[in-house]
């Protein structure tokens, strides 16, 4: 089959790799019909995430169709249309118990990680009970992919850490894929405001069609007094960080007002200031989370509701064999406009 395979920093090939065969009897092997790429992928990439080893399958997002179960899978079985959760849990670990599927003992983000994932013809799914999601039948599958993986992390990590409320005002520091799904969810429960922060002219004009109420490009370095501006000096009730920078997570305590929540998105790589002599007295809460992928199930109704239309977040479009140009054109989204990329196989 073919796959696309981390070699070395700053290094991918697309090779032949053979199929993937059942190693544990609660396994499935799916054949996938539709992956993309995410940010993590970049840094994997760029050597940020030492766990992936030269030699790994790249990606944990997907659709596809199981072609094998082990003899331990009995909600799955071939021929099954399924969603490949970013997230793989056993269900039965002390971390699963407590619904931080992110944190299972015999599992978590292992897919294009620890064990080869779906940029990928077929992939090895472990835990398939608990990891895969039936796909109904008519449904889009291209929306659907925003479902494994950025969907569920700008619900879980923003929107729910934020503690989001009805008439809150909401900012989003980025404008990414990621910080689009998270204003995307963030209108589930009806804030008043959503100002979204970034460099970026064209996503900001994105966010807007998306919902957003106020767009700030911070690159004059005075978001700080925009929105403190479009808040009457008094700040927002939710920051939502989903860069990865000290600046951004910086701006977040800086706009948070009294009581509010900063709920942190972002994979951040080096140290930030935490300003608790601004903020010792300020009844702040800081929320950091890896997606646990729990809310699927309920963003698959939302979804098929037609209440959340993910298929907003595509831009572009490539086969497996286009890879290379997919992570191209992802990785220079500034220039291409990219959001998130479709690659069938």
């Amino acid at each position: 089959m073919k796959a696309l395979i981390y070699k070395a920093k700053g290094a991918t090939a697309l090779e032949d790799r053979p199929k993937p065969e059942i190693i544990d009897p609660t396994d499935a092997i799916v054949k996938v019909t539709r992956t993309t790429i995410c940010g993590t992928d970049l840094h994997i990439v760029k050597g940020d995430v030492p766990t992936c080893e030269p030699g790994r399958i790249l990606g944990h997002e997907g659709v596809g169709v199981v072609d094998a179960v082990g003899p331990a899978v009995t909600a799955f079985k071939p021929g099954d249309h399924v969603l490949i959760s970013c997230v793989s849990a056993c269900g039965k670990c002390v971390y699963c118990r407590k619904l931080m599927y992110s944190h299972c003992v015999h599992g978590g983000w292992i897919l294009g990680n620890t064990i080869d994932g779906t940029q990928a013809e077929y992939v090895r799914t472990p835990h398939a009970d608990m990891s895969l999601y039936p796909i109904p039948e008519g449904a889009d599958e291209e929306a659907l992919v925003m479902l494994s993986d950025i969907l569920p992390t700008g619900f879980e990590c923003g929107v729910l850490n934020g503690k989001v409320d009805p008439g809150d005002v909401v900012a989003i520091v980025g404008a990414g894929p990621v910080g689009l799904a998270a204003l995307l969810t963030a209108r589930l429960y009806s804030p008043a405001e959503i100002i979204m922060i970034d460099l970026d002219d064209n996503r900001l004009e994105v966010a807007k069609t998306f919902g957003a109420t106020s767009a700030v490009n911070s690159s004059d370095g005075k978001a700080f007094e925009a929105v403190m501006a479009l808040t009457g000096g008094r700040g927002v009730d939710a920051a939502i960080e989903a860069v990865g920078i000290p600046p951004t997570f910086e701006l977040c305590q800086r706009i948070i007002a009294p009581g509010g929540t900063i709920a942190n998105i972002g994979v951040h790589g080096t140290k930030v200031d935490l300003h608790l002599e601004s903020l010792w007295d300020r009844n702040i809460t800081i929320a950091t989370r890896l997606v646990d992928t729990v809310t699927i199930p309920m963003l698959f109704k939302t979804v098929g509701a037609g209440t959340i239309d993910p298929q907003r977040l595509i831009t572009h479009r490539f086969t497996l064999d286009q890879i290379a140009d997919a992570y191209d054109t992802f990785g220079r989204a500034a220039e291409t406009k990219a959001l998130k990329v479709i690659i069938s196989t």
